[in-house]
């Protein structure tokens, strides 16, 4: 019995022994902030706009208890709210599957902004969008575009980015009132009217030259040289950004007067 006993107290022992032999004390680790790094710039590059089509409430919970989010939801009347969801700093699922300038992925290196609107209405009708909520969404973009220094050709809609199968934020979305206020890209009307005229005095440039020049303007167009049903929803959501009156896709000399003049 006691041979027994002092057995057990000596691989009591032992396991305790191995037990502190594998227990490592590491210091407390110091980092020092004081130097920064010259080269450095905001992971954030992209700025997305979509619209809901769900009402506030769903809209609100579908982008915070979904398998979808954005980092910020604006509502819409009678004064639009501004929800943050996701920080800006964390990556929010908004764009899916997606290329601008030949990137995808652009969830990693994008904010996303949702407005509450319903978006296609039916016969060609789309809901329009609030002078509050534009104000809302003017000062909300300011702020971000200063804090990440986005460049204004990647201010974007989800439409843009994913021609294939998104129409939002939709032509009745006001562009060309941002533009005015000094977010996002926009092209010379003077230039463009001269590359217009040009275009009806001497003909169309054949399809793989508007291919060509959507993907330098940053559209994932194919490089089939034919007016495909894919390079078609291409041409309408650049339409629908820069020439709402008509987005029907097809390449006429307006729409390629505007494509050239865009910088």
């Amino acid at each position: 019995m006691l041979a027994r006993a002092l057995r057990g107290l000596a691989a009591a022992g032992l396991a305790a022994l191995l037990a502190a032999c594998g227990t490592v004390h590491q210091p407390a680790l110091r980092i020092d902030h004081s130097i920064q790094a010259k080269s450095q710039d905001s992971r954030v590059s992209v700025i997305v706009l979509h619209y809901t089509v769900a009402g506030n409430a769903a809209a609100l919970d579908i982008l915070s208890r979904g398998n979808v989010s954005s980092h910020y939801l604006i509502t819409d009347a009678p004064t639009p709210h501004v929800y943050q969801l996701v920080d800006e700093n964390r990556r929010a699922w908004h764009a899916g599957v997606s290329s601008w300038y030949g990137r995808s992925d652009l969830n990693a290196s994008s904010i996303g902004i949702e407005i509450v609107n319903r978006g296609p209405l039916g016969d060609g009708r789309w809901a329009p969008y609030s002078r509050a909520q534009i104000a809302t969404l003017t000062t909300l973009l300011h702020g971000i575009i200063r804090r990440h220094q986005i460049k204004p050709f990647n201010i974007v809609g989800h439409s843009d980015i994913a021609p294939q199968r998104k129409t939002d934020p939709g032509p009745a979305f006001p562009w060309a009132q941002l533009a005015r206020a000094g977010i996002g890209r926009w092209y010379d009307a003077d230039q463009a009217r001269q590359y217009r005229l040009r275009f009806e005095q001497e003909g169309l440039p054949p399809i793989d030259w508007v291919q060509r020049q959507l993907r330098r303007v940053g559209y994932d167009v194919p490089d089939s040289g034919r007016l495909d049903p894919a390079t078609r929803r291409v041409i309408a959501a650049f339409q629908m950004h820069y020439r709402p009156a008509d987005y029907s896709g097809e390449p006429d000399a307006e729409t390629l007067g505007i494509l050239q003049a865009l910088p």
